[in-house]
């Protein structure tokens, strides 16, 4: 599979194959992440790799914080173990945290970068079958969840990757033609 054909072919996957997927998979589409564009080579990005256990963890503080939201204590129980449930689940679960620089120039620069490995990683994971879906968000700050994945205070998550065999994919949204969102100046 050619770049174009796994650009085009990525969709957000959100329901996958009930199959573990092999290690070497998963180093194969890490490989690709770190051969992101970096300025001054800082290579700020790290992988987390989360187990079922650290999954199972991940999912309750996630359904924890949704639970919150619904008055209902026995439907609001009920969400916060679809959460955990769900979360263990999954056949693969990366966060991908950044060294977070003192220097506001280089943090900038070095999230852009850690954001460039994450498409590389999800185009690689397409490339190879496997489908993907990113995750970003507040709770990615909540020590909670930062303790589930075991990031240390000096690195920031950005992002949750979900991955395995795609159960389903959905047809491609529609996207604004680049031609009408670009100014060709002189």
């Amino acid at each position: 599979m050619d770049v174009m054909q796994a650009i085009a072919g990525r969709r957000s996957i959100k329901r996958f194959a009930d199959r573990p997927i092999e290690r070497r998979r998963i180093e194969s589409v890490l490989d690709a992440a770190v051969q992101a564009p970096n300025h001054r080579m800082t290579q700020p990005w790290r992988f987390y790799v989360l187990g079922p256990v650290a999954r199972r963890r991940y999912g309750a503080v996630l359904g924890g914080r949704k639970a919150r939201k619904v008055e209902d204590p026995a439907v609001a129980r009920q969400v916060a173990e679809k959460f955990e449930n769900e979360h263990a689940a999954l056949p693969v679960m990366i966060a991908v945290s950044m060294k977070e620089n003192e220097n506001a120039e280089i943090r900038e620069e070095d999230y852009a970068a850690t954001m460039m490995a994450v498409q590389n990683l999800m185009l690689a994971a397409e490339a190879a079958g496997l489908g993907t879906h990113l995750k970003t968000g507040a709770v990615m700050q909540d020590p909670a969840a930062r303790a589930a994945v075991g990031v240390p205070a000096d690195e920031r998550i950005v992002a949750v990757i979900h991955a395995g065999e795609p159960d389903e994919a959905p047809a491609a949204r529609p996207r604004t033609p680049a031609a009408d969102l670009t100014h060709w100046t002189d």
